[in-house]
């Protein structure tokens, strides 16, 4: 069973699916036999796990933030736009079919991520501290709901099909990181605790792995298939409207030249990815 109908999958059918390659073919599912279930919670778990990387921006001076982290930044709009243009799009096309409600669905996502950023002031963390005012539990509140989002879109994906699920879960996890070490560093030079900025952050991150059990549990009963656009255009949102801006305010040509490079590098990624799978 590769590509899996929305409508006909329901959650005791994915809990039996275990991984496989398109028909006929030699896929991964003949060597790591996990049911749908067991990847969704395994993803959700290591994405939360990632928080605690944000504990490295304690390793970075205020004054080279922006050095080490704008490369970053670039590698992962390029990753999260290539993901969505090169990815979910199609694959929302293969199981939904090319219809307006696709697209549709898609500017949903791009307005969705909008209306976070300007009226929860959500944001991705990836300026100097000192460009940022203290936002606190607003700004965890936002990431919280942000990462609920994120795991519906992956847990979704993952029930579509196993390979979709692990590159939607490796685009999102490129961005993910750099987010969590700006997150991480803004409440710490904020005047919090590391201990319990990093708890804190910990805490936001598991409502990933629970939008990922939502995603499994709505499936039979909803069209779960429509997070997959949806979650696309939440991508290109982030990708051109909050991370872009980021890499384009360096003056030396010698940064830009470095963010230009690392943003192709995440296109690039992920459309010979897209051409090998």
């Amino acid at each position: 069973m590769s590509w899996v109908s929305f409508a006909d999958a329901a959650p005791t059918v994915a809990d039996q699916q275990l991984i496989s390659g398109p028909v006929g073919g030699a896929g991964v599912g003949n060597l790591l036999p996990v049911s749908v279930l067991s990847w969704i919670v395994l993803s959700g778990l290591a994405m939360s796990a990632l928080a605690l990387v944000g504990s490295t921006a304690l390793l970075l001076p205020e004054r080279s933030f922006p050095r080490v982290i704008t490369p970053l930044v670039a590698l992962a709009a390029g990753a999260l736009l290539g993901g969505a243009l090169f990815h979910m799009l199609p694959e929302s096309i293969v199981v939904i079919g090319n219809r307006l409600s696709v697209y549709a669905w898609v500017a949903a996502g791009i307005f969705a991520f909008h209306v976070l950023e300007q009226f929860l002031h959500w944001h991705h963390c990836h300026r100097p501290v000192s460009e940022h005012r203290p936002m606190g539990y607003l700004i965890l509140a936002a990431d919280g709901l942000h990462n609920l989002i994120g795991g519906l879109a992956v847990g979704a994906a993952f029930v579509v099909d196993i390979r979709l699920g692990i590159v939607t879960w490796l685009i999102a996890a490129a961005h993910e990181i750099p987010q969590e070490i700006g997150d991480f560093g803004i409440l710490v030079h904020s005047g919090w605790r590391p201990r319990h900025a990093l708890l804190y952050n910990l805490g936001s991150a598991l409502t990933f792995p629970l939008g990922g059990l939502l995603a499994y549990a709505f499936t039979g009963h909803v069209d779960v298939a429509v997070l997959v656009p949806f979650a696309a255009g939440n991508f290109i949102y982030i990708a051109l409207a909050d991370l872009l801006p980021t890499t384009t305010t360096s003056p030396d040509p010698g940064h830009k030249a470095v963010h230009t490079l690392s943003f192709a590098a995440g296109l690039l990624l992920l459309g010979l990815l897209a051409a090998l799978t």
